[in-house]
């Protein structure tokens, strides 16, 4: 059975950072595209960074460039999602999502789908 379970969120102020870790199990992880989705109240859900085979990443969009960054661990099966200077704008249910190819280029349609964990980014 996939499992992916995303942790590590919660309150911070805004200009804060927040580190969040997805442990995987349950396919071969070192062969998967990983990638971090985000849904804030009312809106809809959004890719936010994808990692490669490779540990190289790609931005779903530009409005964390400069500030979040995406690593991943083999040995440990688990990815993480470093944000920093965090905006109220970042307020989201964050998802760890997981796809069998390898690059992180082309569409954004991921198989396996953890439960999320929420950031909520306020004073």
């Amino acid at each position: 059975e996939v499992q992916l379970q995303a942790y590590g969120g919660g309150l911070v102020q805004p200009r804060g950072s927040l580190r969040l870790s997805c442990a995987a199990s349950g396919f071969p992880f070192d062969y998967y595209r990983i990638g971090w989705f985000r849904q804030a109240p009312g809106r809809e859900r959004e890719g936010v960074l994808c990692i490669n085979t490779s540990s190289m990443t790609t931005y779903y969009g530009n409005s964390v460039k400069g500030r979040f960054t995406m690593s991943r661990d083999n040995g440990k099966k688990t990815v993480y999602l470093q944000m920093n200077t965090l905006k109220a704008e970042d307020t989201a249910v964050y998802y760890c999502v997981a796809d069998r190819r390898a690059s992180c280029l082309g569409d954004r349609i991921f198989e396996y789908w953890g439960q999320g964990t929420l950031v909520t980014v306020s004073s």
